[in-house]
């Protein structure tokens, strides 16, 4: 026995009046209650690390750390979620008050915005176009769409396709975009081993072949093969974005002095 041993007392013996105490329970920590908007959030993590195909209710339920079960108090089904999720995407967005001389400038920003969001989170443009828009919370951004055409002058039968139209350009383009940037990052659904091109790369060679066709059966590809398939995203969405727009505007009346904006008033 050390010194220092010796020379600590000893614990004395428990006093006949000191009640007997269970050992102290390990609290957990308080959890989060579950809710929709969590479910949503859990959704969307497993939506971009996986994709739609790899997006399940098993897969949302094992992000929060819950049993399938306890998913369905907040969701009706995994279709009802993906509706949830289309409509989260818009949150926040507000079609400003038509104005007939900006029209274009409008539809344009709806146009940019739309594209914006459903490139921020992966697969979002597939989800989109199972879903219509016509849920409580979506149908305001559709009517304020409508009111857009509507009061430019566009004629009604025009006006009704019009948005159709346009979302249908906006969620094939994201697509498109989705699918190239799967393949770029390795994240193809059919797990194919397909190689990754390098987008320029490509660019370049689709270029070079058009401009090596025989001229006397492929006059046009070879005449356009050095502005085919150029420029960036942004850029092939603005251009074809633009090709709708002047079409669109082409149905409007003509002015009085009988120089319409966008030539004879339909008559459909």
């Amino acid at each position: 026995m050390t010194d220092a041993a010796a020379d600590t007392p000893a614990s004395p013996p428990p006093s006949p009046w000191e009640r007997e105490r269970p050992a102290r329970a390990r609290v957990a920590p308080a959890r989060t209650p579950l809710s929709r908007e969590r479910v949503v959030e859990a959704a969307f993590t497993v939506l971009d690390r996986q994709g739609l195909d790899g997006l399940s209710m098993r897969q949302v339920a094992a992000e929060l750390g819950v049993a399938v079960s306890a998913l369905y108090a907040h969701v009706s089904s995994k279709d009802d979620l993906l509706e949830l999720m289309y409509t989260r995407l818009f949150t926040g967005f507000e079609m400003p008050e038509p104005a007939p001389e900006r029209w274009r400038e409008q539809v344009r920003d709806y146009a940019r915005s739309a594209r914006h969001r459903l490139l921020s989170h992966r697969d979002m443009a597939r989800i989109s176009m199972a879903h219509v828009p016509f849920t409580a919370e979506l149908l305001p951004h559709v009517e304020a769409l409508l009111a857009v055409f509507r009061t430019a002058g566009l004629p009604d039968r025009i006006a009704a396709e019009a948005g159709d139209l346009i979302s249908t350009y906006i969620d094939g383009f994201v697509l498109e975009e989705g699918m190239w940037q799967d393949r770029a990052t390795g994240h193809e659904g059919d797990g194919s081993s397909l190689a990754r091109p390098d987008w320029r790369e490509m660019v370049d060679k689709m270029q070079t072949y058009f401009a090596s066709l025989p001229e006397e059966d492929f006059p046009h590809l070879r005449a356009l093969s050095g502005l085919m398939v150029t420029g960036s995203s942004e850029d092939r969405f603005e251009i074809g974005l633009e090709i709708i727009l002047r079409g669109l505007a082409s149905y409007l009346p003509e002015s009085p002095t009988g120089a319409g904006p966008g030539g004879p008033a339909a008559t459909t």
